[in-house]
C-alpha cells in the first residue's frame, strides 16, 4: 500500500511540472489583460528546442533555458500583434499554436534528415533527479523524493509568482492593467510595457514546461509530445480563478489524475483507451463546475488603445 502511494506521488510529480510552468505563465498574461491560448504552441517550441540544444550541447540546463527563451520569442510575436496592433487575441493565440507546432516539426525534419522525432537524449543530457544515488530506488522515500530536480523547484517558483503578484508594486500594476487599463494610464502606468512583459514571461514559462517534458519525461522530441497539456494548463488557470495559488492546486489535481492514469495503465483490467481519457474528462468536469464562478479580469481579451 505504501509502495503504491509512493508510486502515485512520483507519477504526480512527473506530470505536474509542465502543467504548472505553463499555468503560471498563463496567469501573468491573463491577469495583465491579454488572453494567451497559444500556450500549447509555445510549449511545443520549448519542447523541441530543449531536446535539440541538450542533444548537441550535452547540457540539460542549457537546453532547459533555451526552451524557455524560444517560448518567449514566440510569445513576443503574440504580444506584438495583440498589444501593438490590437489583433483579436483568441485568433492570434490559435495562430501561435499552429505556428509553434508547425515550426517545430519543420525544423526537426530539416535538422534530422526528414525525421519528425529527435534522437533519444544520452543520460548525461537529461534532467537529473533530486537525490540521485542517495535514496534507494523503489522505496517510498525514493519514489517521493527521488523525482526530477525541477519537480520540486517548480513549487518554489509558484511561491515566488504568488509573492510577485500580491506583494510587489509590479504585481499591483499587472493586476490593475487587467482590470482598469484606462485608470492605470491616467496614473502614469505604462500599460503596454506591463502587458509586453507579462505575455513574454508567459511564453518563457510555457517553454520551460515544454522543455521539462522532453528533458525529463520523454527524453526526446516527438510531434505529439505535448498532447494538449497547454490547454489543460489554461483550464487549470480558469479552475484556479486566475491566481498562482489556485493554478498550483488545479495543476496538482490534474497531475494526480495523470498519475492515476499511469498506474492504472500498468494493469489490463481497463482498456488503455479509457484510461488515457481520465485527465481530459476531469479537466472538462472541472471547467463545467467552476467556469461560472471564476471571474476573469474585467479587461481580459479587450484591446487597449493609448489615448496619447
Amino acid at each position: 500500500m505504501l509502495t503504491n502511494l509512493g508510486l502515485l506521488i512520483n507519477a504526480t510529480l512527473i506530470a505536474t511540472p509542465p502543467l504548472l510552468f505553463a499555468a503560471l505563465g498563463s496567469c501573468f498574461s491573463e491577469r495583465s489583460g491579454v488572453v494567451n491560448i497559444g500556450i500549447e504552441g509555445m510549449m511545443t517550441v520549448g519542447a523541441f528546442t530543449g531536446a535539440v540544444v541538450a542533444y548537441f550541447t550535452g547540457s540539460w540546463w542549457i537546453g532547459f533555458l533555451c526552451g524557455g527563451l524560444c517560448g518567449a520569442l514566440l510569445a513576443s510575436i503574440h504580444a506584438l500583434v495583440c498589444i501593438q496592433f490590437h489583433a483579436d487575441q483568441t485568433i492570434a493565440g490559435t495562430a501561435m499554436n499552429f505556428l509553434g507546432t508547425g515550426l517545430a516539426l519543420f525544423l526537426c525534419k530539416s535538422i534530422f534528415e526528414n525525421s519528425s522525432d529527435t534522437p533519444a537524449l544520452p543520460t548525461t543530457a537529461t534532467m537529473p533527479k533530486f537525490f540521485a544515488g542517495i535514496l534507494k530506488v523503489g522505496t517510498f522515500s525514493g519514489n517521493v523524493f527521488g523525482g526530477y530536480i525541477m519537480s520540486y523547484l517548480v513549487f518554489a517558483l509558484a511561491a515566488l509568482c504568488w509573492f510577485v503578484f500580491y506583494k510587489t508594486r509590479f504585481g499591483t500594476h499587472l493586476r490593475a492593467c487587467g482590470e482598469h487599463p484606462e485608470a492605470c494610464e491616467s496614473l502614469g502606468i505604462d500599460v503596454y510595457r506591463v502587458r509586453y512583459i507579462c505575455v513574454i514571461l508567459s511564453g518563457f514559462l510555457a517553454g520551460l514546461g515544454g522543455s521539462f517534458v522532453t528533458l525529463a519525461t520523454v527524453n526526446q522530441f516527438r510531434p505529439n509530445v505535448i498532447v494538449g497539456q497547454g490547454f489543460i494548463a489554461i483550464a487549470a488557470v480558469i479552475f484556479g480563478k486566475f491566481s498562482p495559488g489556485g493554478a498550483t492546486g488545479a495543476c496538482l489535481l490534474f497531475g494526480l489524475c495523470t498519475g492515476i492514469k499511469t498506474l492504472a495503465g500498468m494493469t489490463n483490467a481497463v482498456s488503455p483507451n479509457l484510461i488515457s481519457m481520465i485527465p481530459y474528462i476531469v479537466t472538462i468536469l472541472a471547467l463545467v463546475l467552476v467556469v461560472g464562478h471564476a471571474a476573469a479580469p474585467a479587461a481580459n481579451g479587450k484591446p487597449f488603445v493609448r489615448s496619447r
